[in-house]
């Protein structure tokens, strides 16, 4: 089977930061460009287009669902987290996780091993060493959690 092929317009991708993967990515940065300077979502992608980055459509939709629901996030990422709060957290990491617990709960095509491996990767790639374990274990218990009432 062939891949399909790429628009004119696609910028050519590095292996392994294709698809979701970067349209992860993105949305993490401007949550976390939202949660530092203040910006509402339309004006920072709108700004994502000046500096020709398009926003994925799975970008947006990651960041949006995000948005809309921040505080549910935040109170299931503090439930898990073990003394700590969401806004204890650095805004990175609080971010990789929001987008995360979003997929988990939102995204029933995206099993939540996938949502959880990415988010690490992100952490290990982006913030200090020792956020990909505390990523990993908040993420861990949410899944199990959702698991255990009646999600995957």
């Amino acid at each position: 089977m062939t891949p399909p092929a790429r628009g004119e317009d696609e910028a050519p991708r590095a292996p392994g930061e294709g698809g979701r993967r970067a349209a992860r990515r993105q949305a993490v940065v401007l949550l976390y460009q939202r949660d530092v300077t203040g910006m509402g979502l339309e004006e920072l992608e709108r700004n994502a287009e000046r500096e020709g980055a398009p926003v994925d459509p799975f970008a947006h939709a990651l960041a949006e669902g995000v948005a809309v629901d921040t505080a549910s996030l935040d109170e299931l990422i503090t439930a898990a987290a073990e003394g700590w709060t969401a806004e204890r957290l650095a805004p990175l990491e609080r971010n990789i996780l929001r987008v995360a617990v979003h997929e988990i709960l939102d995204w029933p095509d995206i099993p939540p091993a996938v949502s959880i491996n990415e988010a690490v990767d992100l952490a290990k790639r982006y913030c200090q060493p020792e956020a990909a374990g505390l990523v990993n274990g908040i993420l861990g218990r949410i899944a199990a959690e959702h698991a255990g009432v009646g999600g995957r």
